[in-house]
């Protein structure tokens, strides 16, 4: 876990035999969602929103997808981890 005196964030690679499609993207928006601060979901340089269903989609992100997830407050870092643990699980697919 990578630590600055802003942001929290962490890497994960997409599993699933599908990739990060519109009901994974679900499931992170819905712990998304809970946090107080903003929680971004980034791929290759580009960062969308992570409570944000249609903004994931556009990363395209196919099985074997790299991506970092960053949340803006140490006090969501519960957040974090279960999103990072969701994506590590392939979403419960």
């Amino acid at each position: 876990m990578a630590y600055s005196d802003k942001d929290i964030s962490e890497d994960a690679v997409i599993v699933n035999e599908l990739g990060l499609h519109a009901r994974s993207a679900a499931k992170i928006a819905e712990i998304a969602r809970l946090a107080a601060s903003d929680v971004w979901i980034i791929k290759g340089g580009e960062k969308v929103d992570a409570k944000s269903i249609i903004d994931m989609l556009t990363l395209a992100c196919t099985k074997g997808s790299n991506i970092t997830i960053k949340i803006d407050s140490h006090s969501d870092t519960e957040i974090l981890n279960r999103i990072v643990a969701l994506v590590e699980s392939g979403f419960g697919e």
